[in-house]
């Protein structure tokens, strides 16, 4: 038995689920991510609060990896990192592109291929398999009218994802089709049951966010 609680910041929204034996419990989700960190331990005290759940009695937490919004990973895995240090509970890492894939598995294309907005005409994206095989590595990728090309001439792709939008507007190949799904961490139950079973957890000291690009911040001005 497992009782897991799965946090995903990653993407538009920031949602918490929570999980006992690969089935969803409750699902909290904030439409704004902008807000994560002033809402995020908030929900995940009153989730666990309404289900009478204290953080020993969970068995591990699971967070969305990345790649994402560099503010909404950095808010997500800092969470989680500090809810396992402080409850001594193993932590699940989940890759972000591989969670949104759970999404479309039962869709009737060939292929799946999630995209997160990396502003401007870059997108992350993978392309799967219906078993959540990876087609194409996890890359951060500049779109253009061709792209996919290759595959698209003999299989079907379901492009999906806030960054699916501006690839929409370059291509009209008749495999290639998109679809609005709903995104959060209800998508990442069976993963993080996975994984758990498998005891592959992630390294609590030096698991960092996959970003899928280097991160550089504004530079601050002197006054």
């Amino acid at each position: 038995m497992s009782i897991i609680l799965n946090i995903d910041t990653a993407v538009e929204t920031s949602s918490v689920c929570l999980a006992k034996n690969n089935n969803p419990i409750a699902v909290k989700t904030n439409p704004s991510q902008k807000h994560s960190a002033a809402w995020l331990h908030i929900a995940i005290k009153d989730l666990m609060k309404e289900h009478n759940l204290t953080l020993n009695e969970l068995d591990a937490i699971a967070v969305s990896e990345g790649p994402g919004s560099y503010t909404g990973l950095r808010v997500g895995m800092s969470t989680a990192k500090g809810l396992c240090y402080v409850a001594q509970k193993p932590l699940i890492a989940i890759n972000t592109l591989q969670m949104m894939a759970v999404a479309a598995q039962d869709e009737s294309t060939d292929l799946i291929c999630p995209m997160i907005d990396a502003r401007r005409m870059e997108v992350f994206t993978a392309v799967f398999s219906h078993q959540l095989g990876y087609i194409l590595p996890a890359t951060n990728l500049i779109l253009n009218e061709n792209s996919f090309e290759d595959i698209l001439k003999d299989q079907t792709i379901l492009f999906f994802g806030n960054g699916s939008a501006k690839f929409q507007q370059l291509i009209k190949h008749h495999n290639a089709i998109f679809k609005t799904l709903e995104i959060s961490a209800l998508l990442m139950v069976s993963l993080s049951n996975e994984k758990f079973v498998k005891q592959n957890f992630a390294n609590l000291a030096y698991l960092q966010p996959f970003y899928g690009k280097d991160f550089h911040s504004s530079p601050k001005l002197s006054l």
